[in-house]
């Protein structure tokens, strides 16, 4: 029973902005940085990155406040192919208020299905995402 428990709702907006990640052409690192409204109850778009590294991804997550982050990611597998696996990342800081944990894992669930995320990992800080620990998480899917 408590696995279907929503807590925020995923804006418009939000939405939209996943399915265009998803269905995205170009051929670098794109990502979706999400943070919850606590007034509207909210899942939302705290900012949109294009062509950018994980380092720099790295670096926009706070260190005390959890989020969502979507990475359209670049992978090259170790027979030369390439994918372009949509990665779905939970920070959850250790140092978060107990109302912002809840929030984020009360939402968790509802914004992997919405995108239909089967790649996704948790972290407890930001200096954890890293390009070494992306590329080893994604060996496990060949």
């Amino acid at each position: 029973m408590a696995e279907n428990l929503t807590v925020c709702d995923i804006s418009d907006n939000v939405k939209q902005k996943m399915k265009k990640l998803r269905f995205r052409k170009e051929k670098n690192i794109a990502a979706l940085l999400l943070n919850i409204n606590k007034d509207s109850m909210q899942v939302v778009l705290e900012q949109e990155y294009e062509d950018c590294s994980i380092e720099e991804l790295q670096q926009e997550l706070p260190d005390h406040q959890p989020r969502f982050l979507i990475i359209s990611y670049v992978y090259e597998h170790d027979d030369g192919r390439v994918s372009y696996p949509l990665c779905f990342v939970y920070c959850i800081p250790s140092g978060c208020k107990p109302e912002q944990r809840m929030m984020f894992a009360g939402s968790l669930q509802s914004v992997q299905q919405e995108m239909n995320m089967t790649k996704t990992f948790e972290i407890r800080s930001p200096e954890e995402l890293t390009e070494e620990w992306l590329k080893e998480k994604l060996k496990f899917f060949r």
